[in-house]
């Protein structure tokens, strides 16, 4: 289970594959219309944004494909059906902003990380860019050389 950090949020899940995948213009933070048992599902942790996206439709935002598990101690009747669709909670201008980033530029919504703010289920979306291969060789390469500069100066 996760921990308050110094901001006052508890981070439940993060999508580190992203950053890889595609490079960040953006960030925006949405809160999300949950149901009672997915709630209890993503304070136990249980959530999944490897595969999710977000898509606007009809001029709201959706979240798509992130994988809350059921709650294991509610019957099955009244659980949730995993994958579905979750409307995210933005202002208008922020969701007029991203109709046009997203439809004339071309860019993607991705989650990048799910957390508790003051009981709140908050998500970190990014506007982002989809990554050549090469670019992510270069990434990966600046990585490798800034960890080895770290190793250097720490050995002495």
């Amino acid at each position: 289970m996760a921990e308050y950090g110094d901001d006052g949020y508890k981070l439940l899940s993060d999508n580190r594959q992203a950053r890889h995948q595609y490079e960040v213009l953006d960030t925006f933070e949405a809160g999300v219309e949950l149901r009672g048992t997915e709630v209890k599902s993503i304070r136990a942790g249980k959530v999944n944004l490897r595969d999710g996206y977000a898509q606007v439709r009809d001029g709201q935002v959706w979240l798509q494909n992130v994988h809350i598990s059921p709650h294991g101690s509610t019957i099955q009747a009244y659980n949730h059906d995993p994958t579905r669709s979750r409307r995210l909670l933005l202002h208008r201008e922020e969701i007029r902003k991203l109709i046009g980033k997203v439809e004339q530029q071309g860019l993607t919504l991705v989650p990048l990380k799910i957390y508790l703010v003051r009981g709140w289920v908050k998500v970190t979306l990014a506007l982002a860019k989809g990554k050549k291969l090469h670019d992510k060789r270069e990434s990966l390469k600046r990585k490798q050389e800034k960890r080895e500069i770290d190793r250097a100066l720490k050995s002495r």
